[in-house]
């Protein structure tokens, strides 16, 4: 069997790099976001400290609990936890000896702390999932403990590592094959109609420039390129768990690819980072030039046919499902889905669980090989013992693992889910406030199908006349205004006024809060913004409009303009800051200053005075800038300690 043991280090330093990145993009986000002045205050939802192990496990278990014993408010704890975990994954991206089991606990416990109390800013797919990648990355890393003993002397790699690297290969299959079916199983006529991304690039989010330019390729490629999302997401995920190694490469260049193109795209912050990451998982030593890996003459030829016999039908079954047929008039491909719901839901009925024996049977051997690796491979009876065993206490954790992200993934199917043991689903229920396995399916709707919806916050100091735009930093607005390059930054604000435009300020309270901040001119909230026009004094009237953003014509080019818009309504009437109706939905919510907080004392901790220094001198500066001025700092330190040290 080929080694893993560089491919498993590449993989430990991408999700320190994620981390990095995750921590850091929130950071300069608090004091908007979570402050006391910020739109939803974390202070509303820690009702309760805690002063031992019961209270700190308690509902959502949160370090914050405790940050008060280091003289920290709420909002300081949060910039402690995200500090600490932006100093941790840093330290551990340059030194490799760093990327240990502890390191990793503790990036995890931070950036869960984090998630219990983000609210409506942190509920993302991505948090979720950087959340089970980590707990997975605690158990693939190695544990730094050492004996005294010179002949019991652990080593950085272990016979186990195949079996733990499996896990998250298991979660990478979960995530791309889901995100493959819903898309279907949600009844989406786009995706029925492989025109989904027709509308995609420009209803996205936050779009790259090259999204324009993408929007306007032939109907035909979109419709091909939805093919191809399809075959990527549903049919190449079970060659990760195949024997030969061709077909993992194969199935590793293809998500790859996927990602990449993402990327480019739209601006998904560390989300497709983190799936790269995880496709690590597909490649070993060989494919990283470390490791020589010669085949005899009849393997080869095996590989080849396997290859061959595999590819042929992958390309057979999608030219028939998608009635694939080549126009040579029209130098075009055109494509139709040949299926029916009733097909799917038969496929999934077989698939889903035959995916579970599968996968089960793909552990197993994972776990034989390993104990059998062991005995050949270490040279010590006593060593041969103490690696068969951790090989069997980490393939029974792997059985545990796996056996309790069925609950998740079975929803695809409700036969297959009522069927999952009891035990199973309790042990779910237990563990999850820690967010270790989770369902995932992204884009199982296309929104904005007939023009993307967007909310424009306009102000003015007389109700007739006079009324400015307020702009924001990275999601459209001025229709001129080149699309944003910012990934992997995530500007949490931008992206739930993507969301609440789909919806109404009654479903958003934290719009509410929005105004009233905009109102008072808060310049914690107004940072997470565009440039203000009411920066000597804040308008004395505000309303939103509800807006469809267009990309413009291919014929009419960026130079000009990169959107056109259509006014389609009233999103929020107009409005004044003492309204009684707007006053009162405030006090509602509890988005009201506070006027019996708790002053600081003179003599504040020396931790609340080093957190508030910080954030003075570090601010909230902009996203993309800071990320990257970390990431270049990590990879200079790194060559340094590597070439001088």
């Amino acid at each position: 069997m080929i080694p893993i043991k560089y491919s498993r280090d590449v993989y430990l330093w991408s999700i320190s790099a994620i981390y990095l990145i995750a921590f850091s993009s929130l950071y300069i986000q608090i004091p908007g976001l979570y402050g006391d002045n910020g739109l939803l205050p974390v202070r509303l939802v820690m009702d309760k400290e805690a002063d031992s192990w019961g209270d700190l496990l308690a509902g959502n278990p949160t370090l914050l609990k405790v940050t008060h014993k280091l003289g920290l408010d709420t909002q300081q704890g949060m910039d402690f936890l995200c500090l600490l975990g932006m100093a941790i994954s840093f330290l551990s991206l340059v030194y490799k000896y760093l990327r240990d089991t502890v390191t990793f606990t503790l990036l995890w416990m931070f950036y869960l702390s984090l998630y219990q109390v983000g609210q409506t800013f942190l509920w993302f797919q991505w948090d979720i999932l950087l959340l089970e990648v980590g707990f997975l990355t605690i158990i693939v890393a190695p544990f730094h403990l050492q004996l005294q003993f010179k002949k019991l002397k652990m080593s950085y790699y272990h016979h186990h590592d195949n079996i733990t690297m499996w896990l998250v290969k298991w979660l990478l299959f979960r995530l791309m094959f889901a995100s493959g079916v819903v898309k279907l199983t949600s009844k989406c006529p786009t995706w029925w109609g492989l025109t989904a991304l027709t509308w995609h690039f420009e209803s996205q989010c936050i779009p790259t420039p090259l999204a324009w330019w993408w929007h306007h390729l032939p109907v035909w490629f979109l419709k091909l390129s939805c093919t191809a999302t399809f075959v990527i997401e549903i049919a190449i995920p079970f060659l990760f768990f195949s024997p030969v190694r061709s077909h993992r490469l194969f199935a590793f260049w293809s998500q790859v690819l996927l990602q990449v193109l993402i990327i480019l795209t739209g601006n998904y912050n560390f989300f497709n980072l983190l799936t790269i990451a995880l496709c690590i998982s597909l490649i070993d030593d060989t494919f990283l030039w470390k490791y020589k890996y010669k085949k005899s003459s009849s393997g080869q030829m095996i590989n080849i046919l396997a290859s061959l016999l595999v590819y042929c039908y992958i390309g057979y079954q999608t030219c028939t499902l998608f009635s694939l047929k080549l126009d040579l008039d029209n130098y075009s491909v055109e494509s139709k889905i040949a299926f029916t719901e009733k097909d799917l839901e038969k496929f999934l009925k077989a698939v889903v669980p035959g995916s579970i024996w599968f996968g089960l049977a793909s552990l197993g051997y994972e776990i034989l090989v390993a104990i059998i690796s062991c005995f050949q491979r270490e040279k010590t009876w006593i060593w041969k013992n103490i690696t068969a065993v951790q090989c069997l206490i980490f393939g029974a954790l792997a059985a545990w693992m796996f056996g309790i992200s069925l609950v998740p993934y079975t929803s695809l199917d409700t036969i297959t889910h009522h069927r999952v043991p009891s035990s199973l689903r309790a042990w779910h229920d237990k563990l999850e406030p820690f967010q270790i396995t989770s369902s995932y399916g992204l884009f199982r709707t296309m929104t904005g199908v007939g023009g993307r919806p967007e909310v424009v916050i306009e102000g003015s100091n007389y109700i007739d006349r006079g009324w400015k735009e307020y702009e924001f930093l990275y999601k459209p607005g001025n229709v001129t205004r080149r699309p944003a390059i910012i990934a992997p930054h995530q500007p949490r604000l931008d992206w739930q006024m993507w969301f609440a435009a789909l919806g109404n300020y009654q479903r958003n309270p934290w719009f509410l809060h929005l105004i009233y901040r905009l109102f008072v001119n808060q310049p914690e909230v107004l940072q997470l913004m565009g440039q203000n026009p009411f920066h000597d004094k804040p308008p004395k009237f505000i309303r939103a409009k509800l807006y469809h953003y267009h990309f413009t014509d291919s014929s009419t080019g960026p130079g000009r303009a990169w959107w056109w818009r259509e006014e389609k309504g009233e999103y929020l009437p107009t409005i004044t800051k003492d309204q009684a109706d707007f006053v009162r939905a405030l006090k509602h919510y509890g988005f009201t200053d506070s006027k019996n907080e708790k002053k600081k004392s003179a003599s504040e901790s020396i931790t609340s005075l080093l957190i508030t220094w910080l954030r003075n001198c570090i601010g909230q500066p902009e996203g993309f800038t800071f990320i990257m001025s970390l990431l270049v700092a990590a990879s200079a330190t790194y060559n340094f300690t590597r070439f001088f040290m």
